[in-house]
């Protein structure tokens, strides 16, 4: 199945290592990333562990995450999955899909004034899993915000705790829908 891209004409060839598109990636986001991301430095496990032990950097994962359903009865229990993430980072979740709806965009926005201070060069790395499109598409979103420190750590977590480094629960800063 081809890849879908906001940009049909730009959606290159399946291969382990894709062109960068012009557009967002719409879907089959768990796949293979391209190596760049025009107006953003990539950066492996060691810049990024560099980045936080200085604290050189606001840390952003983007990783999607189920809402709690709306029409759940009163007393049911809810366990939605848990998140092992890079220790400081702020969680916005489902902010990586190819379109947002306004609301999201929003959230996304805020979450991003709030993670750099209101510095738009602010170092800032964003990330969720390896192979997934989500990180790739919310930092092409913030360079398209105006934001010129962005980092993109496409080894996500998975890189993180395969090189040994801690990770930490987390919770998801809060949704416009919760």
């Amino acid at each position: 199945m081809q890849p879908r891209f906001a940009d049909a004409s730009e959606a290159g060839a399946n291969g382990p290592t894709p062109p960068e598109p012009q557009g967002y990636r719409m879907g089959e986001y768990r796949a293979p990333t391209p190596a760049t991301l025009e107006g953003a430095e990539v950066i492996d496990v060691t810049e990024a562990e560099r980045l936080w032990r200085d604290k050189g950097a606001a840390f952003v994962d983007v990783l999607p995450r189920a809402p709690r359903p709306k029409d759940l009865p009163a007393g049911t229990v809810w366990r939605p999955k848990p998140r092992d993430d890079i220790p400081g980072s702020l969680w916005l979740v489902d902010t990586g899909y190819g379109a947002l709806p306004p609301a999201m965009e929003a959230y996304f926005e805020a979450g991003l004034e709030e993670a750099t201070g209101g510095d738009r060069s602010r170092p800032v790395v964003l990330y969720c899993q390896r192979d997934c499109w989500m990180s790739w598409n919310a930092g092409k979103r913030a360079v398209a915000l105006g934001y010129t420190g962005i980092r993109w750590f496409p080894g996500g977590t998975d890189a993180w705790g395969e090189a040994g480094l801690p990770l930490e629960r987390a919770e998801p800063q809060n949704r416009p829908d919760e």
